[in-house]
């Protein structure tokens, strides 16, 4: 395993970040929104892979407090309090979604914030969390309500560093701005989305957190699963019930398709995954700190971290990029 700086912080984080959305309790029909998926995994279906990322070497993971209505971070919590020592590992979650149906049970209000954060951390079992991130923009609270609240955070202890989640570049940009103005504790992460099927974060972001020295954590770095395996192959579980991963991603679309394909092709001529290959270009990026990855199968994470060494050559990164055309801008909401 590799350990790089979490942006400009001195904390070393694992270059593969272990993605919990899928460990939790897994649920269907009306239910099965937001954060709560019918392809989760329960409690003891997770631990095989919970182990594994540790035996691999991975110190750094990502919950959020809406995956699996807080489930994720339970199990999370419970597993390393049992299996790790605290100080060892990097724990990341987030805030923003629906967690209960009134009127202050969302959002990026100061007392959303301050509520969930302990919330968190009680299912977590954990004093603070390193990484704390708003999942999304609040439109309904002003940012500087939500900057100083998270400051307050990490100045009583509670949190280590703050990050945030997909959103426009100007929104980051007048966060990182009234962070410096006000003397607040500034952003030190982006998780947004990007990946092979999806590059309109170079279009801004990815230039600003260049230029501030943010660390990228790209979310679905493989599409959901669209990158790791061949455009016609069966579908999975979860690729026939996440209706959010629907909502971005089209088998149908010809242009995915010829990424999908050049993946394809070059994965066969250098006899590995296909996943190796589409993370072995987003970790060549030199603003990606740590490209979060789910794990439902054993070989999941073994190609994750065989990706760190596969180098492709500038022939091979130019057949998958020129392939690429430009899409509306997805996975905000």
């Amino acid at each position: 395993m590799e350990y790089v700086n979490l942006g400009k912080t001195g904390m070393k984080v694992s270059r593969i970040c272990l993605g919990c959305m899928t460990y939790g309790a897994p649920v269907t029909g009306e239910a099965a929104k937001g954060g709560r998926h019918a392809w989760a995994l329960n409690e003891e279906q997770s631990q095989p892979f919970l182990e594994q990322a540790l035996e691999l070497g991975i110190n750094f993971w990502d919950t959020a407090n809406v995956y699996s209505s807080g489930e994720s971070e339970r199990v999370i919590g419970k597993f390393l309090k049992n299996n790790t020592r605290r100080e060892a590992m990097v724990i990341a979650t987030k805030a923003h979604g629906v967690m209960r149906e009134e009127p202050n049970g969302r959002g990026l209000s100061r007392k959303a914030i301050l509520f969930e954060l302990e919330e968190s951390l009680r299912r977590l079992e954990t004093d603070y969390v390193d990484l704390y991130q708003i999942h999304r923009w609040d439109y309904e609270t002003p940012i500087e309500e939500t900057l100083e609240a998270l400051h307050d955070a990490v100045k009583a202890g509670k949190v280590r560093y703050i990050g945030a989640s997909s959103m426009y570049s100007w929104q980051f940009a007048k966060s990182l701005y009234l962070a410096d103005l006000r003397n607040w504790t500034r952003f030190v992460t982006m998780q947004n989305h990007y990946n092979l099927l999806y590059r309109e974060e170079e279009r801004e972001m990815v230039g600003l957190c260049l230029d501030q020295g943010i660390g990228m954590l790209p979310w679905s770095p493989l599409a959901r699963g669209r990158l790791a395996r061949p455009w016609q192959s069966e579908n999975t579980k979860r690729f026939e019930t996440d209706r959010f991963g629907t909502s971005m991603y089209s088998r149908t679309e010809e242009d995915d398709r010829r990424v999908v394909d050049t993946v394809e092709a070059i994965a066969k001529k250098r006899g590995v995954a296909m996943a190796q290959v589409a993370l072995s270009w987003m970790l060549g990026k030199p603003v990606v700190t740590a490209p979060i990855v789910g794990a439902t199968k054993a070989h999941h994470l073994e190609d994750a971290v065989a990706a760190l060494s596969l180098k492709l050559s500038d022939e091979e990164i130019q057949a998958l990029e020129e392939r690429y055309a430009p899409h509306p801008v997805l996975g905000f909401n």
